[in-house]
């Protein structure tokens, strides 16, 4: 379809100011621009229906399934956005007077206490405004802790190799070296390959659990008491929490740390450029050093002094506090582990019926999400996992994750969530099997998926190495 450039005419508008009664007042010379705005214009009608086309390009989780793995890419509930739209919450200022907005104080304190409870911390900030923000503050908890004892010695984090990609690189942000800890043959920790990595140098270990191939780690105990052991702190990484809210708390596997995603774990938006929240919990040994400001409290200079500081001005997207809060609410202390158990159910549903055709990357019971791996089908072949994904399109089925995790080649990480019913996983099964009957009897064709979307497959290696980002007038 055309840009809106490509569409604008000159002189056309949608409605003419009236002429105003106050007289005209020039702006200086040296303050006017010198060339008028390079504005679409266009009449209203011709705008509307550019921008309803434009939507009916986009792909989400009110158009069909959206299995992205490790994403949680579920519905946001409408209730959520009801009580977020409410005029207490919006038209509030973060430097008004405390006793005019008690109701949000209150809002703040609350999910405090939920989320403490849920992750089995002892406090919270919400200042973070993304989970690599999180992770980011969650990591200075842990620096300035060693750093208040002492310990300047402890300059490597372990982050396991099946970890998200942003963990390592907050690790870094923070100062520390990464030093990687392979998978075992189930996909979980090499405990051996993590003993022989502790020492007195190792400020901690960046794990989630269930990891990222979907598999909840047996020896998760035995991993936070060996880094405990050598002076370590456990930081949880809250990507996955959607697989076991409300059954088992990051807190009581020995983890001292932890950040979540707000839009994964409890429903509010996701992604499109809008405001996140990656709050960060942690132990009373690590309360000290939150964020200078933080629930509602306005905090003196010099009152916390052993803070690490803001990393985020006043108390964070307030607003997405105030959906996570509501989900919370809404589903109540039943409705959470049901909500965790449905994504587990799900995802074990969708593994054991596509696990005959697609080859499991690890063949065992999952949690809210699983790894199929297409190596030994591209070998045979020729299609590879990005072929079936775009066939997928096709299907009218958002693609899941590919290649990734890292640690499994030509992978697809496949999570269906709590909110896709029994009728929606059927129908997404049928198309991959489909999808594998077209490989056996026709494998070329996938090469050239999609067929039915407005854009068919592009060329990505030049569209990587070409890009074209914006409008180019000169050709207009």
């Amino acid at each position: 379809m055309k840009l809106i450039f490509e569409r604008s005419v000159p002189g056309r508008r949608t409605f003419q100011m009236p002429m105003s009664s106050f007289p005209r007042k020039e702006l200086p010379k040296e303050l006017a621009r010198q060339t008028p705005p390079r504005l679409p214009e266009m009449s209203e009608v011709a705008i509307s229906r550019h921008y309803t086309q434009l939507a009916k390009q986009a792909f989400g989780v009110n158009n069909g399934f959206y299995p992205l793995g490790s994403c949680t890419m579920k519905y946001n509930p409408r209730i959520n956005e009801a009580v977020a739209a409410l005029t207490g919450f919006t038209k509030i200022h973060p430097l008004q007077p405390q006793e005019t907005v008690r109701g949000c104080h209150e809002v703040l304190d609350t999910a405090r206490e939920l989320l403490c409870e849920i992750t089995g911390m002892d406090d919270m900030t919400f200042q973070p405004a993304a989970g690599a923000h999180g992770e980011f503050a969650g990591l200075l908890l842990i620096k300035k802790y060693h750093e208040s004892r002492g310990d300047t010695k402890r300059t490597r984090v372990l982050v396991p190799d099946s970890a998200h990609g942003t963990n390592p690189a907050s690790a870094s942000m923070v100062g520390y070296t990464v030093t990687h800890i392979p998978s075992d043959s189930e996909g979980c920790v090499d405990l051996e390959a993590l003993r022989s990595a502790l020492d007195d140098t190792v400020a901690g270990l960046m794990l989630t659990n269930p990891n990222t191939v979907g598999i909840f780690d047996r020896n998760i105990l035995e991993i936070t008491r060996l880094v405990h052991d050598a002076g370590g702190l456990n930081y949880y990484d809250g990507a996955n929490l959607n697989a076991i809210m409300g059954w088992v708390r990051p807190g009581d596997m020995g983890f001292d740390v932890i950040h979540l995603n707000l839009h994964k774990t409890f429903s509010t938006p996701h992604g499109g450029g809008g405001p996140g929240s990656g709050p960060v919990g942690c132990k009373n040994i690590l309360k000290g050093f939150l964020p200078a400001s933080y629930m509602g409290e306005r905090i003196k200079k010099g009152e916390k002094p052993r803070s690490f500081g803001q990393v985020r001005s006043f108390y964070g997207n307030f607003l997405v506090v105030v959906r996570a809060l509501t989900y919370i609410l809404t589903l109540g202390k039943e409705g959470l582990p049901q909500a965790s158990g449905m994504a587990v159910l799900n995802a074990n549903y969708m593994m054991n019926k596509l696990k005959h055709a697609y080859p499991l990357a690890y063949d065992r019971i999952c949690m809210h999400e699983f790894v199929l791996t297409l190596e030994r089908i591209k070998k045979e072949t020729g299609v590879s996992a990005l072929d079936v994904a775009k066939c997928l399109l096709d299907h009218g089925i958002h693609p899941p994750t590919m290649y990734f995790p890292l640690v499994v080649n030509e992978a697809l990480m496949v999570e269906p969530t709590e909110t896709e019913n029994r009728e929606t996983l059927d129908a997404a099964v049928e198309a991959f099997l489909k999808i594998k009957r077209q490989i056996e009897e026709n494998p070329q064709s996938l090469h050239e998926c999609p067929v039915t979307t407005p854009i068919s497959r592009p060329d990505e290696v030049n569209a990587a190495r070409n890009p074209v980002v914006r409008y180019d007038f000169s050709q207009a």
